[in-house]
């Protein structure tokens, strides 16, 4: 492909998408195992050593090896030299920051991490806030990424960043998929590579939400075509610009259940569920709803996971993750958490996830299989994957 204009995906394996302009094939060249630590200020721009190589270690501020020292490059910018004057001005104002870098490189052990980057902010002597910037490879074949990161990058406050950027952001977490043409194919086990935004609690409520989502959106774009230099691939992202809508919180009807089309809450349920926020939807990598349950919190996720790349972080759960369940064109397993279905759609597998966070007020953990069957129907048809139907049976009594 020429470039990302618009933020386009170049097609991959398994009719995942690729992402940026890049060289097919090109791979991260060997680097020296060191840590880069930056103090940094947007007003003077600064590397400070600490006087002596006894003051770092002192602060365990480096990793040191035989024979080398920690780089304090004074001209790089922060995080793979991603984050120009702008960038941090916008995430972090007038403070002074601190990072910490690591060189990005495969692990040598075979662990999935690349490497990271950690931003600090200070206001009066004290800490606060921080970024926190990770490179790594989503677990396809272990399932180690299954729960935790849905949990932090797959939520409902998760918005498309739109564009055909291959990737999500809310206020306070944003992630981009590295294009395959650098990073490798995908496949049923191999998830994508990405680069992943953290800054505060995912939770965290915001007066500025849409402005906050748009500097972690550019921010995501920016470290992703920085880890694309250091990497030796060529093209880069483009800026998106005006994103989606960011999700709000709406109050639950019973015929257009999360705005789907076609899915109905069984009436038993109807009663205690008030609201739900719907976040990704469109042409997204993923869709997602949280309804609450007499609560505050969210006590049901529906999920629906349309980039094959990013779909095959379930795939242990598809195999293993409960009772055994089919389809008109796919598979999956039902617990009393999640159900997870896998169906093979014209784009490529398309995971449909129920996952029940809490119990409802008699203790019962029975929505998965209520809902998993009417829910995949629904959104099959919805994506132009239907019809699908699933049958979920009743478990063997003990």
């Amino acid at each position: 492909m020429a470039d990302t204009n618009g933020g386009s995906r170049e097609p991959g394996a398994g009719g995942s998408a690729g992402g940026a302009a890049a060289d097919p094939g090109a791979r991260t060249p060997a680097r020296l195992p060191l840590l880069r630590r930056l103090l940094r200020s947007r007003t003077a721009r600064a590397a400070v050593a600490a006087g002596t190589a006894g003051a770092l270690l002192g602060a365990g501020t480096a990793a040191w090896r035989a024979g080398s020292l920690p780089l304090l490059n004074p001209a790089a910018a922060p995080c793979w030299d991603s984050f120009d004057d702008g960038t941090m001005e916008a995430l972090f104002g007038e403070r002074e920051t601190r990072v910490e870098e690591e060189s990005l490189q495969p692990d040598p052990l075979g662990g999935l991490v690349y490497g990271q980057c950690r931003i600090t902010s200070y206001g009066e002597g004290r800490a606060a806030g921080q970024l926190t910037v990770r490179v790594r490879t989503l677990d396809g074949l272990r399932g180690s990424d299954a729960q935790q990161w849905p949990e932090e990058f797959l939520g409902a406050r998760m918005a498309s960043m739109g564009a055909g950027l291959p990737g999500m952001a809310s206020a306070s977490r944003a992630w981009l998929a590295l294009p395959e043409s650098c990073t490798g194919p995908t496949g049923e086990y191999e998830a994508a590579t990405v680069v992943d935004l953290a800054m505060g609690g995912t939770q965290s409520f915001s007066e500025h939400e849409e402005e906050d989502r748009a500097v972690l959106v550019r921010a995501a774009v920016s470290a992703a075509n920085g880890v694309l230099r250091d990497f030796g691939c060529s093209g880069a992202y483009r800026m998106p610009g005006r994103l989606p809508e960011p999700t709000v919180r709406q109050d639950v009807t019973a015929h257009s259940f999360c705005g789907i089309k076609g899915l109905t809450l069984p009436a038993a349920y109807r009663e205690g569920m008030t609201w739900s926020r719907t976040g990704g939807s469109g042409e997204g990598p993923a869709g997602v709803c949280e309804v609450n349950y007499k609560s505050l919190d969210a006590t049901l996720r529906l999920t629906t996971v349309v980039d094959p790349s990013l779909s095959a972080v379930f795939s242990r759960d598809v195999l293993r993750g409960g009772i055994h369940v089919r389809g008109t064109k796919g598979n999956g397993t039902v617990n009393q958490k999640r159900a997870v279905y896998e169906a093979a759609c014209q784009t490529g597998p398309v995971v449909f996830m129920v996952e029940q966070k809490s119990s409802l007020e008699d203790g019962r953990f029975d929505l998965t299989r209520a809902l998993l069957p009417p829910y995949v129907a629904a959104e099959a048809e919805r994506i132009g994957c239907g019809p699908e139907k699933v049958a979920v049976t009743d478990p063997p009594r003990r």
